[in-house]
């Protein structure tokens, strides 16, 4: 068993997820932790190459089965490059996003594929984080905020609100199937109260 802790933080695009990892990472830097802020797709060189395949283009560059063979390389990658390194020594990871995205966005966005994201994952990935942190937002509030951000990595906003709001139902499925890691936050409210809730459940975990 590593001596690190692995966090990752789940939700819908535009859900806040990304700021408040970043939050949590700077707040348990100040208070002394040593701590690796990583995401996914990404995270390592090559799962940083990756990333651009499946997140730029049309939204049907990819069958969703190339998207999860894609998303499993990457995340393979990043776990070897840098998330096991660190927990080997003893780092805090906070992770954007890890395997539930893929079980969520490719697993359910075309078809039911999510037994084909599991088997691939049980295969391939040897670790799963000690503690996923969801924010919930309303898909409509979301949807809004990842559009407004006007970048070229708007591949899956483009598929349109059905899937968001698909995917928040998801995301708050599978934390109840995976209870014993999950903690749900609730997103609509201000970033200020949102990061206290996020530090309070990782202290609590810590």
């Amino acid at each position: 068993m590593s001596k690190g802790r692995f966090i990752s933080f789940e939700g819908i695009d535009g859900s806040g997820k990304s700021t408040q990892a970043k939050v949590l990472a700077k707040t348990l830097v100040d208070l002394g932790h040593d701590v690796v802020l990583t995401r996914e797709p990404g995270g390592s060189v090559g799962a940083e190459e990756i990333r651009a395949l499946v997140l730029q283009g049309d939204p049907d560059r990819w069958s969703a089965e190339s998207e999860i063979l894609l998303f499993t390389a990457a995340r393979r990658d990043h776990l070897e490059k840098t998330i096991l390194p660190a927990l080997d020594a003893g780092k805090i990871v906070i992770c954007d996003r890890f395997a539930d995205s893929t079980r969520m966005y490719q697993g359910l966005s075309r078809g039911d594929l999510r037994t084909l994201v599991d088997e691939l994952h049980t295969l391939m990935i040897p670790r799963d984080p000690d503690l996923t942190v969801l924010i919930d937002l309303d898909p409509k509030l979301g949807l809004s905020r990842a559009k407004a951000r006007n970048t070229v990595e708007e591949r899956f906003e483009d598929f349109g609100i059905s899937l968001q709001e698909k995917m928040r139902v998801g995301f708050l499925n599978l934390a109840e199937e995976y209870a014993e890691r999950f903690r749900v936050i609730d997103g609509l409210r201000n970033i200020d109260v949102v990061a206290a809730d996020v530090l309070d459940v990782v202290q609590k975990h810590l």
